[in-house]
């Protein structure tokens, strides 16, 4: 028996998310204040249930709302230089900041 569960395929920044609603997604920073929906129309793929419908290269009146939880900072990435026989070492860290959606609706 197949699933019947609403999902999509949306392009968020340069990125593609498989998204189904009450979803979290994690992407990158978008400057829009916490409890604002943002309406995706970068719609790739769709799948009602029953149909799969595929864009050329988006679906046409297809939308995926998404409902901003807030902008936190993401795990930290070490940054490390050295140069051999040289004493040379210097140690870095960034955390990027990133958006964090709950999926409120898809409409296809």
């Amino acid at each position: 028996m197949a699933d019947k569960t609403t999902y999509a395929v949306i392009r968020l920044g340069a990125k593609q998310y498989l998204v189904k609603e009450g979803d979290k997604v994690v992407a990158e920073k978008i400057d829009i204040k916490d409890g604002e929906t943002l309406q995706v129309k970068e719609v790739l793929l769709g799948f009602d249930g029953e149909k799969t419908k595929i864009g050329e290269p988006y679906l046409d009146k297809a939308t995926v709302d998404l409902v901003m939880e807030g902008t936190k900072k993401g795990e930290k990435i070490r940054i490390a230089k050295f140069k051999a026989k040289s004493r040379y070492r210097r140690v870095t860290g960034h955390r990027q900041l990133e958006s964090h959606f709950t999926v409120k609706a898809i409409n296809l």
